[in-house]
């Protein structure tokens, strides 16, 4: 495998991870995945730019309430683009599977692009869109 190639699967794989600790509400991976400084645009935040980890960690906090707990999760077509060998951008769309109010099944979509760079030779999660 080519070290691109190397690269996007790494990515891909971290992102997977990054995911998987939101629906799980793990903190302490989410934490270990991102950076201090993350930045995000998201739907919750009304149209602002949302710096540091306080604003997500309210989402954490409230473990199975949050709406992102207790789902399955799917990054559809996942394209990732190495921008040098310390950073890379990714964007999917997140399909999300949950059981609603009526326990029927409901598929939801959103279009996400996230931002890692390797600092001190380890990928972190720096920025993030979701719409």
């Amino acid at each position: 495998m080519s070290d691109a190639k190397h690269h996007e699967a790494e990515i891909i794989e971290l992102t997977r991870q990054l995911v998987e600790s939101i629906v799980d509400s793990d903190w302490k991976t989410y934490t270990k995945l991102c950076a201090e400084d993350l930045t995000a645009y998201e739907p919750e935040a009304n149209g602002h730019l949302v710096k540091g980890m306080a604003f997500h960690q309210h989402y954490f906090d409230m473990q199975n309430a949050s709406p992102y707990a207790n789902a399955t999760t799917t990054l559809s077509s996942p394209a990732v683009r190495m921008l040098g060998d310390d950073a890379a951008v990714i964007a999917y769309v997140r399909l999300t599977q949950r059981v609603g109010d009526d326990n029927r099944s409901v598929t939801t979509s959103t279009q996400e692009t996230r931002v890692w760079q390797r600092l001190g030779g380890v990928w972190k999660h720096v920025h993030f869109h979701r719409t």
